[in-house]
């Protein structure tokens, strides 16, 4: 399954990480890092909680990120349930770390998954709102999310093409979508989205699965679909972690490898602050560690 030389060449890749929540997560984290920094990724970011109150390890986590590593790193920053003041209070808090590219997110109300949304009397409405503020704000590099299986809050995939729309217009570099596993239907939205006259690069977002029943509960509860497949590839390895992992590569190589055959040059993995199954995707494509370019980093 691995993607010739030439193939190889045209495609980037970049990280997304999550900030800990303990001593030992923290040593997780930077463990993995280390490790993943050797793909070379284009960028990396980080994600954010709901409203300002959760900037701290989010900020600490960029600046270590920033100060300490040769990688591009973006911040993830929402707007809900803040100010617009405290938002841009944010964002400059984040500018003076060295952040020049944001992930722009309305972000999830603080009640959870499901629960009702109210855009903040004084702030940002949606991301398409925040995207214009930032922009107003800085030349930073945004880049904002899209849902090929339509965000579960939307009524229909049309009305989330026009949010995409709409943060496009009002200046986002790229889209990240939410992780999915059917190739045809990304195809099929991409063409709906390139039908609306939305021209930025639309990034597929890769999760290798780690275990498929905890990815179930979390696929529920952000509208993505499981297919049956993946039951069928995983069936009989419960108790079986090294050749579970071994197909979890193999399924997310294969993914990623047709898609390139699609033309998609560039792909979003979701590490989950683990290195070794992103890694075994990599190696399955043909990529080669660039372990030159990681010298001294997350020291």
């Amino acid at each position: 399954m691995a993607l010739n030389q030439d193939a190889r060449n045209r495609i980037g890749i970049s990280f997304e990480f999550f900030p800990p929540k303990s001593e030992e997560a923290e040593g997780q984290l930077w463990k993995t890092v280390s490790e993943l920094q050797d793909w070379n990724p284009d960028f990396v970011s980080v994600t954010y909680g709901a409203g300002g109150t959760t900037k701290a390890p989010t900020l600490a986590t960029v600046s270590r990120f920033i100060s300490s590593t040769p990688l591009a790193t973006a911040s993830h920053l929402t707007c809900v349930g803040a100010t617009k003041e405290e938002t841009h209070s944010v964002v400059e808090s984040f500018r003076k770390a060295g952040v020049k590219h944001f992930v722009a997110l309305r972000g999830d109300t603080p009640d959870g998954v499901g629960a009702p949304y109210s855009p903040h009397p004084g702030g940002y409405a949606n991301a398409s709102e925040l995207v214009a503020g930032l922009r107003e704000l800085g030349d930073f590099e945004i880049s904002v999310s899209a849902y090929p299986e339509k965000h579960p809050e939307s009524r229909d995939v049309a009305a989330d093409i026009d949010m995409l729309k709409r943060k496009a217009d009002n200046g986002a570099n790229r889209a990240l979508t939410q992780f999915f596993f059917d190739n045809d239907n990304f195809e099929r939205y991409l063409e709906k989205v390139r039908a609306a006259g939305i021209t930025i690069p639309v990034v597929p977002g890769i999760m290798p699965i780690m275990n498929l029943t905890q990815l179930k509960r979390f696929a529920g509860a952000c509208g993505t679909v499981i297919p049956a497949f993946l039951d069928e590839r995983f069936e009989g390895y419960d108790d079986k972690p090294e050749e579970r992992a071994k197909v979890a590569a193999d399924v997310a190589a294969e993914q990623i490898e047709d898609l390139a055959r699609r033309g998609i040059s560039d792909f979003h993995l979701y590490t989950m602050n683990r290195a070794p199954l992103v890694s075994a995707v990599l190696t399955n494509l043909g990529f080669k560690r660039n372990a030159a370019k990681s010298a001294g980093a997350a020291a």
